[in-house]
């Protein structure tokens, strides 16, 4: 399989079971072993290239499809996963979890965002926090991992990506832009 470069210059490929469907409409209804089998397909069959960087994005928890995806990357030269969680109690449960797991299984944990932390109007850039916040550093300091940094809900930042369009170009100002940017540098770094 080819994976979609989403950019111009062909930096960035995805790979998703979206794009094997026949139609947008349709669901995917299988069961443990099934998944487990496509993720192994994702990690193996995919002509991916040379890679800097490996981005898989999982969904809350500690099921199959997260042992599955511990045990195919145990071979590769992992620098670890990041934990994304928004601030509100439920959230953090999962990422703690999540957390330890990736100890138990030995990847290590590059540190924690937390997403939608706040929310920018889009008339006078004002970050309200609609949700809370401060409970993904919390979590950081609890579990004495590192904490990258917060992700408010950006109006901008949504369409952006619906249409395409790069963030940090369009609004490269904005204290969201500034916040990627704060977020990312350190994990290219490492």
């Amino acid at each position: 399989w080819i994976p979609v470069h989403v950019d111009k210059n062909e930096n960035l490929a995805v790979m998703s079971i979206g794009f094997l469907l026949k139609s947008n409409r349709d669901a995917v209804v299988w069961r443990g072993p099934k998944k487990n089998a496509m993720i192994k397909q994702f990690l193996s069959d995919v002509v991916w290239g040379d890679l800097d960087y490996l981005v898989i994005d999982t969904p809350p928890g500690t099921s199959d499809e997260h042992i599955t995806v511990a045990e195919n990357v145990r071979n590769l030269n992992v620098t670890g996963a990041v934990m994304v969680t928004t601030p509100q109690a439920v959230a953090l449960g999962d990422v703690r979890r999540e957390i330890t797991f990736c100890k138990k299984v030995g990847i290590p944990i590059v540190g924690i965002v937390e997403n939608m932390s706040g929310y920018v109007c889009p008339n006078c850039s004002e970050c309200t926090n609609i949700f809370s916040k401060g409970g993904g550093e919390s979590l950081a300091n609890l579990t004495q991992v590192p904490f990258l940094g917060c992700l408010p809900l950006d109006p901008k930042l949504t369409m952006s990506i619906e249409d395409g369009k790069s963030f940090t170009e369009l609004y490269a100002e904005s204290a969201t832009a500034s916040a990627i940017r704060d977020i990312v540098r350190p994990l290219m770094a490492s």
